[in-house]
């Protein structure tokens, strides 16, 4: 017989997606992402056409991409993480406890997240010219030094990033999704026409003075969307509430994973500079074909997913669960397999075609392809895999997520020291393909020991 709470349930479920179930609501919102997506990326292409064509793979170009490093990883370090343990909490107090204390809940966690990112890029700028001589090993000295000294121009994207970051995520739990992924495009304009404009004048300092202003105008775009959907973007203290401990709980799992998992990146193009001369800019130029696939997929569907998961959780709807977990792993793989395929076989192509021209020569066409190639092998793993984790974090399973990050930062150094030496920069995209594969099965045994578990405790 069912009792009153799992009737309150079955009754708001059925409210909240009456005329289209979960997983519709879901695949119109991979859509909407995916379709915004799409534009985002084709503008992010342009950016890399023009970047390529006035820097190529030259020193300023490394020594631009190695500066550009550390700020990404903080944001996604510190923000991501936060949004990873602060939405299934978020919609949870929202929809039991109501807006104001949503509210207060929020306000509290983007103050703790700001000053942590306030506080890390302080320690990373007086620790520079301690850990850039280990990521840019073989890095000339000028080289060197003009890679720190654009890594301290460029650590307010940190802060700034950071925020737009979370106020895009707290959109998505009012099933907002499109616009909030429309608003990137702003970054990429912004380093389009400071490349073509200013580039002759300031040289690679033009590609940070438009970086830092396309973040600008990201933010105050996100910012201002959350607000006008009832969050107000506030910087407020109010206590340390059950709900504030529950994400500082479940945020120190996720964010140890994410300094695991980051530290891969690191491991990656600090590898890469022990190559000959340009393998960095090669690494990258490849990896941005195969995160655009990664993006538009992955990303949007983990994005729509989240919410969804948070609710059904929230309310012990483990057959939902289930039923969305089958569905989307089977999509994602149907989907996913036919891309990969055609990016291999076609890699020597879209670099020529998109990349050639200007002081990108065919001899920089010929490094880059294997490269590609490797990178897109793990397309439909880490699509699938996706879905697996953010179930996982919605479950509040978060240690997990941090265990198979340890697991693949040892995997990423093992088989980039073995295969670095066969196959050069392009081993190192097969060592992160490889240790791909192994999280997508590390997540797969452990979602269908976890949900099983949930179901019978709450029988």
């Amino acid at each position: 017989m069912p009792t009153p709470a799992n009737m309150l349930s079955a009754t708001y479920i059925a409210r909240m997606f009456k005329g289209a179930s979960v997983n519709r609501r879901i695949f119109r919102a991979a859509v909407s992402v995916s379709a915004v997506g799409i534009l985002v990326k084709l503008v992010a292409t342009f950016k890399e056409i023009t970047v390529a064509g006035v820097y190529g793979r030259s020193d300023v170009m490394d020594a631009f991409l190695a500066a550009a490093l550390i700020p990404g990883l903080l944001v996604n370090l510190i923000s991501e993480s936060m949004n990873q343990a602060l939405v299934p909490t978020l919609i949870r107090v929202r929809e039991q406890e109501g807006q104001d204390r949503a509210q207060q809940l929020l306000s509290s966690s983007m103050l703790w997240m700001c000053l942590l990112l306030g506080a890390v890029s302080a320690a990373m700028a007086l620790a520079a010219h301690g850990f850039f001589p280990l990521i840019a090993s073989h890095f000339p000295a000028a080289k060197l030094d003009l890679s720190i000294r654009l890594f301290y121009a460029l650590l307010p994207v940190v802060l700034i990033t950071g925020t737009a970051t979370n106020c895009t995520a707290v959109l998505n739990t009012f099933d907002r999704f499109a616009l909030p992924a429309l608003a990137p495009v702003a970054i990429s304009l912004a380093i389009i026409a400071g490349t073509l404009l200013l580039s002759g004048r300031f040289g690679i300092w033009a590609m940070v003075y438009s970086t830092l202003a396309g973040s600008l105008i990201h933010a105050a775009v996100v910012a201002w969307m959350m607000n006008e959907h009832g969050y107000r973007f506030r910087l407020r203290w109010y206590g340390m509430t059950e709900a504030t401990r529950e994400v500082a709980r479940q945020y120190g799992p996720v964010l140890l994973s994410g300094v695991v998992s980051s530290s891969g990146f690191l491991v990656d193009q600090s590898m890469a500079a022990m190559l000959p001369a340009g393998s960095v800019s090669a690494l990258v130029y490849a990896n941005r074909f195969v995160s655009v696939v990664l993006t538009l997929m992955a990303g949007a569907v983990s994005t729509a997913v989240v919410p969804y998961f948070s609710r059904m959780i929230a309310h012990r709807d483990w057959a939902g669960c289930r039923h969305t977990l089958h569905t989307w792993i089977r999509l994602t793989a149907l989907v996913s397999v036919p891309i990969t395929v055609a990016l291999v076989a076609g890699a020597h192509l879209l670099i020529r075609i998109a990349l050639q021209h200007g002081a990108f020569g065919w001899r920089d066409t010929a490094v880059v392809t294997p490269v590609l190639a490797m990178y897109a092998l793990q397309i439909p793993f880490y699509v699938t895999g996706r879905v697996l984790n953010r179930f996982l974090v919605a479950m509040r399973r978060t240690d997990l997520i941090f265990y198979c990050g340890a697991l693949n930062l040892i995997l990423d150094i093992v088989l980039n020291l073995i295969l670095m030496r066969w196959f050069g920069v392009a081993g190192i995209a097969l060592a992160t393909s490889l240790w791909t594969v192994s999280s997508f099965l590390f997540l797969w045994c452990w979602t269908w020991r976890v949900l099983p578990k949930a179901a019978a405790e709450t029988a």
